[in-house]
């Protein structure tokens, strides 16, 4: 299976660089908005055999142009939502920030046991996200689009991936609708075909002001 996993398009949260993980969670930004109409284009020569979103509004609506292009139903599958912040929801101090990156990346390393304060550990992210993908691919072995979200990416893909690990994971960002394209299955592993860290729309959907953790490098 061949799995094109692009982050949802902005959302006010992500300008604002705060911690918003909570169901049904946002809806897009206008620069969101044109994020998500550039994915069809920028997707042109992908043969998509489905496209999947997570249990959070601005998956959904990241999905909706590239699934009305195509002809295709957008797939809500539990598991693939955010890594939720747990007593972190809400702030968006740098401290704040940089804990929930710490937790999630330390889980990325092997560290499972590690807790987000007040919210799930690794076991219980990487139990879900798992699942997600492994349902998936019982439907599923050509090209399918996973919209899912900047950290839950970021951390499965440096967990799961025989070639790219935590320390790349931190360095490289994911902007929104940035993209990392994933060969495998759940009992083969996973390579890294391609990361692609700014919109997939191109350079000029990118917001530099923003200030978004779960998308950034990280010093």
């Amino acid at each position: 299976m061949r799995l094109l996993l692009i982050r949802h398009g902005q959302t006010p949260a992500n300008v604002l660089g705060r911690l918003d993980t909570a169901h049904p969670g946002p809806g897009l930004t206008e620069l969101g908005q044109r994020q998500a109409e550039a994915v069809p284009g920028a997707l042109r020569d992908e043969a998509i055999d489905g496209i999947f979103v997570s249990t959070l509004l601005r998956t959904q609506l990241t999905a909706l142009p590239l699934a009305a292009e195509r002809g295709l139903a957008r797939r809500v599958t539990d598991g693939l939502h955010e890594i939720e912040a747990g007593d972190l929801e809400g702030l968006s101090s740098y401290a704040d920030q940089m804990r929930y990156m710490e937790v999630v990346f330390s889980w990325a390393a092997g560290e499972l046991d590690v807790e987000m304060p007040g919210g799930p550990n690794g076991h219980d992210f990487f139990g879900r996200f798992d699942d997600a993908i492994e349902s998936i691919g019982r439907e599923h072995d050509g090209t399918v689009a996973v919209v899912s979200h900047g950290a839950a990416i970021r951390t499965w893909i440096a967990s799961r991936t025989s070639d790219v690990n935590v320390r790349y994971a931190a360095a490289h960002e994911l902007a929104n609708t940035g993209i990392v394209i994933a060969t495998g299955n759940m009992a083969d592993g996973w390579i890294v075909e391609a990361w692609d860290g700014a919109p997939i729309g191109g350079a000029q959907l990118q917001d530099a002001s923003a200030d978004d953790p779960t998308g950034e490098a990280l010093a």
